[in-house]
């Protein structure tokens, strides 16, 4: 097969778990020293094998967003700069928000509905229980936050595989079905505790 067949079988694969299609290469805006969300809309995306391609507006025809290796702190900007770059930004399915300077999950990303994908290793967060957010996304089924303060919690994986139900990989390791099962065990006794406590008081 040649590198053209590979590249165009590449293009038009699905995400398995969704039937979505990720429309064309990511729009890569990593390693471009942005603070401000704002400051990357004068950003020229990084040039890959794969074109990126271009609607009658000049946005970009892609479901891929690559913010990674940044100093971001504040995502407050962040639904507007997808708007900025793609030609359909409610169809944003993949998000590399790594090695950014982050500290909390932000409410925006619970507002990207078809996110499928979302690495957030390689920051500053350091609330577990902000994890919770991210359980509306209905088709969230890949997550990364290692590399983050969260991590050294005892219940770090259990914590975030019982908030998010449909998560298939964590951290680059699959989740397997005996660790959902500890992770919902794990849920219903701290649920139990706390309704517990709340009764005594």
């Amino acid at each position: 097969m040649t590198v053209g067949c590979f590249l165009l079988l590449d293009r038009q694969a699905s995400d398995n778990s969704t039937g979505v299609k990720m429309n064309g290469a990511p729009v890569d805006l990593s390693f471009k020293h942005i603070s401000n969300l704002t400051d990357a809309w004068s950003v020229e995306p990084t040039r890959g094998l794969r074109p990126l391609k271009r609607n009658s507006e000049m946005k970009y025809n892609s479901h891929s967003l690559r913010l990674n290796n940044n100093n971001i702190v504040d995502l407050d900007k962040l639904q507007m700069t997808i708007n900025h770059f793609l030609a359909e930004p409610s169809q944003l399915a993949w998000l590399d928000l790594s090695f950014n300077k982050i500290t909390h999950i932000d409410h925006v990303l619970c507002e990207l509905h078809e996110l499928r994908v979302l690495y957030l290793h390689g920051n500053s967060i350091f609330i577990l229980s902000e994890v919770d957010k991210l359980g509306v996304l209905p088709y969230l089924h890949t997550i990364t936050l290692h590399g983050n303060a969260i991590e050294a919690n005892k219940s770090y994986r259990k914590r975030v595989i019982s908030a998010l139900p449909r998560l298939k990989t964590m951290d680059f390791s699959a989740v397997t079905q005996q660790e959902r099962v500890m992770a919902n065990i794990w849920y219903h006794n701290n649920n139990h505790r706390r309704n517990s406590l709340d009764t005594l008081q």
